[in-house]
């Protein structure tokens, strides 16, 4: 297992460098949309649970089409699947702006929308996770993680969300046409990448999807590290699916801070990412990947209490700072790992499996949310989230135990003849 810090950085220059900028081109549009449909969601009702049931459709796709998702990006080009996936959602995203602009929206509709985007984008993950190890040096996954990730807080947060509330004074489209736009410039990056595909073996005569998926499932659950991290992901997604579908109503109804106290809270749990980011490669040094996972699942709890129980707006934007930090540095160390001990032939099976299994109970932790925030009061749903927090903190901890070697790409071979 690799417990190591990771003391190796990637290339800018060629294919990383503009990969990293269609994901933060990219990311900068997802940051106007997500901000702005939970707006938009806001002005069409005043009912939480429909407004929950926004984001909880959002995530059903994972668990609908993610495992076909992952087979499906290791079967194809990979950079081609990316930016026909990403020029798909341009067209689709411009359509929507068209469909705002002129009157149309309603909440059926945003629910068609989530569901849509979110079902394209089970290829693309994929296929992104996959990508990356042929772009970069092993050894630079950590860092090239990290400043993706850095990156995309940075357009996400930092640069997107604020700007919202004056692109929405513009008019209720503008935020989707612009994420529009940034899709197709990101499609066409993607597409300029010149990079080798992985080696793959044949695949057997009558292979089936089926076949390959069961492979991939297979491979995350042999690894002791990989099924205990999709456990403790899979409770944590759970509550951020509660936290996420009722975060504008925390802010807005609970505390009564209104767009502006919207705007604040996403920008410091950017600003939060962004310090996890910075600090990632200190961490990392000294306690391992998995302990440093641990660490951020335990600091994240105390986070989510105050988030819940302190009815202050300087307290939720400073829960959230901390919140955001040690969500970057779950998210790099966890991505890092899983391809670091994946065999480059099944890192789209294996990712897809990860992503399906972890984001299982986001639905019904956005349902739930939604349903507490109704019975129980606004802030609820951050003390449910906590719950969540505290049950994956401690799945987490069986798969410390540092007797489990990285899979080798041998291991490959044995696992596709079982799935024969």
């Amino acid at each position: 297992m690799v417990e190591t810090g990771e003391r190796h950085a990637p290339e800018w220059r060629g294919g990383f460098g503009r990969l990293w900028t269609a994901a933060v081109v990219s990311r900068f549009g997802d940051a106007l949309r997500a901000a702005a449909l939970p707006l938009l969601a806001a002005s069409l009702t005043d009912r939480p649970l429909l407004i929950a049931s926004v984001t909880a459709c959002g995530y059903l796709p994972w668990i609908v089409f993610g495992l076909l998702g992952g087979a499906v990006a290791d079967r194809v080009d990979q950079r081609r699947a990316m930016w026909t996936v990403d020029a798909a959602r341009g067209l689709l995203m411009g359509s929507f702006a068209v469909a705002v602009a002129w009157g149309h929206a309603s909440i059926a509709l945003l629910i068609v929308l989530a569901f849509t985007l979110t079902t394209l984008q089970t290829v693309f993950d994929n296929a992104a996770t996959a990508l990356l190890p042929a772009l970069v040096d092993r050894q630079a996954l950590g860092s090239a993680n990290a400043r993706l990730m850095t990156g995309q807080r940075i357009a996400g947060g930092l640069l997107g969300a604020p700007v919202v509330p004056a692109l929405i004074a513009a008019g209720a489209a503008v935020p989707f046409a612009a994420d529009s736009a940034t899709f197709l410039v990101a499609a066409a990056l993607v597409a300029s990448l010149r990079t080798d595909a992985p080696e793959r073996t044949a695949r057997p005569a009558g292979g089936s999807l089926r076949r390959e998926i069961a492979a991939g499932l297979r491979t995350l659950w042999h690894d002791r590290a990989l099924r205990g991290l999709c456990a403790a992901t899979a409770l944590c997604n759970t509550g951020m699916g509660a936290l996420i579908a009722t975060l504008v109503i925390l802010v807005t109804g609970w505390l009564h801070a209104g767009t502006a106290g919207y705007a604040a809270a996403t920008t410091a749990y950017t600003v939060g990412g962004l310090a996890g980011g910075a600090l990632n490669r200190w961490v990392m040094a000294r306690l391992g990947p998995l302990r440093t996972v641990l660490l951020a699942g335990a600091l994240q709890i105390g986070a989510l209490v105050v988030m819940g129980s302190v009815r202050s707006l300087t307290a939720l934007v400073a829960a959230l700072a901390v919140f955001g930090c040690m969500g970057m540095l779950w998210n790099v160390n966890t991505t890092t790992l899983m391809q670091q001990r994946t065999p480059a032939e099944l890192l789209g099976r294996v990712s897809s499996a990860f992503r399906t299994l972890a984001v299982a109970g986001a639905p019904l932790g956005a349902l739930l949310g939604g349903a507490v925030a109704t019975a129980w009061g606004r802030n609820t749903p951050a003390l449910l989230t906590a719950a969540f927090f505290v049950l994956s903190v401690t799945a987490l901890i069986p798969a410390r135990k540092p007797d489990v070697p990285v899979v080798a790409p041998q291991d490959d071979v044995t696992t596709a003849r079982a799935a024969r």
